[in-house]
């Protein structure tokens, strides 16, 4: 099981994402309000803290959501969890579609230090069953073939 720390959101793409306290998720969207959301295979982008702090050990200041991700975790090993593996949460269900992305242009992170985690450890879901998410819940990870 692993711990939501952050649920982060922007109202636009290209834009910081701002942490907020709960969200709403929908199928075939992703989170409510969010610009990256939509009917595709990323509806959802998730980091752990954990990754997020190997990135301040190279000497930067960073708060959840500032790789673009949704959802900032604690406790689970985002990105060796098998394509297909499911993260229930209460009534919220989500599919792992992809771990890591191609690096599409220079980030300011990658900019400050030569590199930057999400497109290795960061990874994307897509809703299968709708509901609500609040920082502290809890994820229990659904093997891919159970």
């Amino acid at each position: 099981m692993g711990t939501i720390v952050s649920l982060n959101v922007s109202r636009k793409k290209g834009v910081n994402k701002e942490p907020v306290e709960s969200v709403t998720v929908r199928v075939d969207h992703g989170i409510e309000g969010d610009a990256h959301a939509g009917d595709w295979h990323r509806q959802i982008s998730l980091l752990a803290e954990e990754s997020i702090d190997v990135m301040r050990a190279k000497g930067l200041e960073l708060e959840p959501g500032a790789f673009a991700e949704n959802i900032t975790t604690k406790g689970i090993d985002l990105p060796h969890l098998p394509i297909g593996t499911r993260l229930v949460c209460g009534e919220v269900e989500l599919e792992v579609t992809q771990i890591g992305k191609k690096c599409h242009k220079g980030c300011e992170i990658f900019k400050q230090v030569g590199d930057c985690i999400m497109p290795r450890e960061g990874i994307f879901t897509k809703v299968i069953k709708p509901g609500s998410l609040r920082c502290g819940d809890r994820f229990e990870i659904v093997e891919a073939d159970a």
